[in-house]
């Protein structure tokens, strides 16, 4: 468990109660991971949310490394030479693996950790128990999730664009 203080600081539980932090910190835990280091992979059952509070962490999908020739056998059976791409940047006070909150709680990309990092996890299914017993505190937090889906979201596409131009 981490303290409801330190949740305080960062805008996705800002403006929170302290019933709603504490409740939130006590199904936390801190981890401490290597640069490098993999959260969960596109399409892995997630059972956490993450909040960075130290370091960066890439979001990345895999895609057919285009410097490598693909054999064709390769190419019809799935067996490709792949790299990932990041997608999306997350620093400090920042959340990642929405995913865990929204049904069927499977990672839609990749996330790791490109320099050592403090996380923050919480306990997808403690959450969502939290959420079920306070409905409206459930309905502000999926607000808040759907607000970071639409942010990221946003920027895919306006990285998307400045590619294709």
């Amino acid at each position: 468990m981490i303290s409801p203080e330190i949740l305080r600081r960062y805008p996705f539980f800002g403006g929170l109660s302290q019933d709603q932090l504490a409740a939130i910190a006590k199904v936390s835990s801190e981890i401490s991971v290597d640069e490098h280091y993999y959260f969960f992979h596109e399409a892995d059952g997630l059972d956490s949310l993450y909040l960075v509070l130290e370091g960066a962490v890439a979001v990345v999908i895999e895609v057919p490394d285009e410097t490598v020739e693909q054999p064709v056998s390769g190419q019809l059976t799935g067996a490709l030479t792949t790299k990932d791409v990041v997608i999306s940047a997350i620093g400090p006070g920042e959340v990642f693996g929405w995913s865990s909150l929204v049904p069927p709680h499977k990672a839609t990309s990749s996330a790791k950790a490109t320099t050592p990092c403090r996380i923050v996890t919480f306990d997808r299914q403690k959450l969502e128990k939290i959420f079920e017993d306070d409905c409206a505190f459930g309905y502000l937090m999926m607000q808040r999730t759907a607000q970071v889906i639409r942010d990221r979201l946003h920027a895919i596409r306006i990285e998307s664009l400045a590619h294709a131009m």
